[in-house]
């Protein structure tokens, strides 16, 4: 139970310090021999806290002595939070249902900012041509799947974008089976022409209104919203 404390207590402290110096992506945490000085503990603790950072794509470990010692943060933590979720997510057993109501919260709210915020919406546009391309289930639900993080994307909150992008891979195989139920994507294509649309006129209700329709199609047995 000791090293454990140690080890939870250590990351901590690591957190505590990159939020205090102000450190971004790129800049490099203190060798691991100053660190564990500073922070009163083990360098075995250190070690372990920043392998576990590593893993999660945190830092980067970099070889070396004097100013080339010490980790990297690494440019893109958001990915790591996305990675992170999604093993979460396919730990949790959820159920179906849960996941398509935790989507649709995130959708609804996102899509309704993204209107109100006037968001850019050609990664949007791009996704829809990408759909209108597709020649199979697999390709039509990678073009989706853009789409639908694009959205989140818009929102301006990257919080809300890491958790849609960790809920659209954890329920991929889930797509692909809607849209080779459906047969036909027209009225999944005319969805995302109508939330696009409602986005680019800066409409927030209807963009939310589009939202909810488009998962209702989608997973006409679990519309319940």
């Amino acid at each position: 139970m000791k090293r454990t404390r140690t080890f939870e207590e250590v990351l901590t402290q690591i957190e505590r310090r990159i939020a205090e110096d102000g450190l971004t992506a790129g800049d490099r945490l203190p060798p691991e021999r100053r660190l564990a000085e500073q922070l009163g503990v083990s360098r075995s603790s250190v070690r372990e806290a920043m392998r576990v950072l590593e893993s999660l794509g945190v830092v980067s470990s970099q070889v070396g002595r004097g100013p080339d010692a010490g980790a990297v943060l690494t440019s893109r933590p958001e990915t790591a939070l996305t990675d992170l979720l999604r093993l979460h997510l396919g730990m949790a057993g959820l159920e179906l249902r849960e996941v398509i109501g935790t989507r649709h919260m995130i959708e609804h709210w996102a899509a309704s900012h993204a209107a109100s915020a006037g968001a850019d919406t050609s990664a949007l546009a791009a996704a829809l041509s990408g759909m209108d391309g597709a020649s199979t289930a697999e390709e039509f639900v990678e073009h989706d799947t853009a789409f639908h993080c694009a959205i989140a994307d818009a929102s301006g909150n990257r919080l809300v974008a890491a958790i849609m992008r960790s809920l659209r891979d954890s329920m991929r195989r889930y797509a692909v089976e809607a849209v080779e139920r459906l047969g036909d994507t027209a009225i999944l294509r005319a969805d995302h022409v109508r939330i696009l649309r409602a986005v680019e006129a800066g409409d927030a209700d209807e963009a939310a209104r589009a939202v909810t329709e488009h998962l209702a199609h989608a997973y006409p047995s679990l519309s319940g919203h």
